[in-house]
């Protein structure tokens, strides 16, 4: 009787070892967000620190090249928001595409797949931490850039809008490209021509270009942070001007981060 009172029991247990265990639950997305902005940014604070260095010297230098060719009003003014913004740039864009190629090449997103992590938390986490690194490197371009061309200095608050909305609309597109480009050379590729556009159509006054090249201008997400900003450097400030800008900027960095987790999403099944 005790042998087949505790038959049951044996089968029971043998049933429960051939089972596969039950997953954990799917991390929510802001905790998710936490966990891996923090990650991110403690993984890369030693090797981009020296690049954000290089970056906020290239901006400056572009100043002062500059400073021989305008003198001030309009032009200055869209000079220094332009090399402001080109530290975004160069970190968010540029590096970010190299980030997510790399990673894409690697197998690196498979590491991330096997984990309970929403995408949009992998793709927000690695964009707001290296866009965090470009705070010091605008304020000083903004504050030097000022300086030389004497502007003033009294608005400059509102890079506290202009860096967290460009800088959200350039890491989804540096995101996008490195997710979705086919090798990691092509990523590195497309997220250096996608920095020199910055450069050419962020540093150079609107006003001096042609009009072909104004249509392509409009279509670059950080010429919206750019125009923002350099409304600011005027002495009166359109403000409504100054919201729809940032507006129009809020909204393009929604899309491409939206289009950054879909294409996270895309890599990480292949």
């Amino acid at each position: 009787m005790e042998v087949v009172s505790g038959q049951p029991r044996i089968e029971e247990r043998e049933r429960l070892a051939t089972e596969p265990a039950p997953l954990a639950p799917r991390a929510r997305l802001l905790p998710a967000l936490g966990a891996v902005y923090r990650a991110q940014l403690s993984r890369a604070r030693v090797a981009r620190i020296p690049l954000l260095f290089v970056a906020t010297f290239q901006s400056i230098g572009i100043m002062v090249l500059m400073r021989g060719v305008v003198d001030g009003g309009a032009e200055a003014r869209a000079v220094v928001a332009g090399s402001t913004v080109l530290v975004v740039a160069f970190v968010a864009l540029n590096l970010l595409a190299q980030y997510f190629g790399g990673l894409r090449a690697s197998g690196g997103l498979d590491h991330y797949a096997t984990l309970p992590v929403p995408p949009a938390a992998v793709v927000l986490g690695a964009a707001g931490a290296y866009a965090s690194f470009t705070v010091p490197g605008t304020v000083i371009t903004a504050v030097a850039g000022s300086v030389l061309f004497s502007l003033p200095l009294t608005h400059l608050w509102v890079l506290v809008a202009v860096v967290p909305l460009s800088g959200a609309a350039l890491a989804g597109l540096g995101a996008a490209l490195g997710l979705l480009a086919p090798r990691q050379e092509l990523a590195t590729l497309l997220g250096q021509l996608g920095m020199s556009a910055a450069l050419l159509l962020g540093v150079l006054p609107a006003s001096r270009m042609p009009e072909p090249i104004s249509w392509a201008r409009d279509l670059l997400p950080s010429t919206y942070g750019v125009e923002a900003l350099a409304e600011t450097f005027d002495r009166h400030p359109d403000w409504a001007s100054v919201a729809l800008d940032l507006t129009v900027c809020a909204v393009v960095g929604v899309l491409a981060l939206a289009a950054a987790t879909w294409a996270y999403r895309r890599a990480a099944v292949r």
